[in-house]
């Protein structure tokens, strides 16, 4: 006969108030102290601080998020993983490969450990999930020592694929998103050039974490490593590390979220959070590197989406579901005018008005003596 470790809680309790009851009885209590009674009493005290903290737990994982409760599910047909058959195959994958990239045994190798080398793995199937999360497993390592490494992968959601370019491994002016993992200062090495440094509140440690949004006008700026267009980054730690490292990006009612695991505690941290931001959908998912005169070997070990399924207290009407075109983010302003072509133009536009003023005045004086000259010319003519 088992004993009341294997028995049910209910089981368990009726035997602890039984061996109350009997020790009561051994000790001369009274019955009308009925122990039995104050044992219930006391069961039902148990079951009603578990029930109601039960129902907190419940509330507050309901109240998290906006008041939004999520459920996700792995989409297989855009996720990346081992042992990724057929990726590169024309038409057997749903991953096509570009560039230096190569498929491994244990990851997809974006660029190797050489000079001016870049590949990227891109999606064939548009995205047309409007609530997602992508999670990126991947690995940054060399025999490059510190800050003489480059220049780092990004991973992107944007409106056209396969196409080379200088922003680690993809085209400049992109229209969507990307989100970078930037190992080289490029900014910090350019103001060391000219004997300047960062200030205290300005300064960023690399490897650095960035996402930018991109509507097809705007270019990403190289030599301060986007941080005119940056919506928001963090310190990152990843390079020749003997544990996964991972990116995890999520977009959910408008709201971007990127957060890293690098510790080796698997433990997501905060990196950015911005709300506001308009994502059109059919966008494709890839991932790029790129080295130049500084190296480094870029893997991705899995790609794996899981699209959200949110349900929200809120009605369907109180939503703005206008349809998206183009990639934006609410207050912010992507087509920014730097600082000193603003004061340019306000000058030009005053020297402008000046000097047109200066030869409005020029003609009417000019006019008025030949006017002038032509009644003098015309009065001695009667004469």
């Amino acid at each position: 006969m088992p004993g009341p470790i294997g028995t049910s809680p209910s089981r368990r309790w009726a035997l602890v108030c039984t061996a109350m009851a009997a020790s009561s009885r051994r000790r001369g209590v009274c019955p009308s102290e009925k122990p039995w009674s104050r044992c219930l009493s006391l069961h039902r005290m148990y079951v009603t601080l578990f029930t109601f903290t039960l129902l907190c737990l419940h509330w507050s994982r309901c109240s998290s998020d906006d008041d939004h409760e999520m459920e996700e599910f792995l989409k297989r047909e855009f996720s990346l993983s081992k042992p990724y058959q057929g990726v590169g195959s024309l038409g057997s994958s749903h991953w096509e490969l570009m560039g230096d990239a190569m498929i491994t045994t244990e990851q997809v190798r974006l660029t190797s450990d050489m000079q001016s080398r870049q590949g990227a793995v891109w999606s064939r199937t548009p995205c047309d999930l409007k609530d997602w999360e992508m999670q990126v497993h991947f690995k940054i390592h060399g025999q490059g020592k510190k800050n003489l490494n480059g220049d780092g992968l990004a991973v992107w959601f944007t409106k056209d694929r396969m196409q080379k370019g200088p922003v680690f491994g993809n085209k400049d002016n992109f229209t969507g998103l990307g989100v970078f993992v930037d190992t080289y200062p490029n900014e910090e090495k350019h103001l060391e050039a000219q004997k300047k440094r960062y200030t205290p509140r300005t300064e960023r440690i690399f490897p650095y974490v960035l996402a930018m949004v991109g509507n097809g006008s705007v270019s990403y700026d190289h030599e301060r490593d986007g941080r005119p267009t940056e919506l928001g980054g963090c310190t990152a730690m990843v390079r020749n590390l003997k544990h996964d490292t991972f990116l995890f990006i999520r977009y959910v009612s408008r709201r971007l979220t990127v957060m890293i695991d690098i510790e080796g505690q698997h433990e997501w941290r905060d990196c950015l959070d911005v709300p506001g931001v308009r994502l059109p959908l059919g966008y494709y998912f890839g991932a790029s590197a790129l080295t130049g005169d500084l190296t480094d070997i870029h893997d991705i070990i899995s790609m794996k989406l899981y699209q959200i399924t949110v349900l929200s207290k809120k009605s369907q009407d109180e939503e703005d579901e206008d349809e998206i075109t183009i990639p934006s983010v609410d207050n912010f302003e992507l087509l920014r005018v730097p600082e000193s072509e603003e004061r340019m133009s306000s000058v030009a536009i005053f020297f402008t008005v000046l000097f047109s003023m200066v030869g409005c005045v020029f003609l009417i004086v000019v006019g008025l003596l030949v006017y002038g000259h032509w009644s003098e010319t015309r009065r001695k003519r009667f004469y």
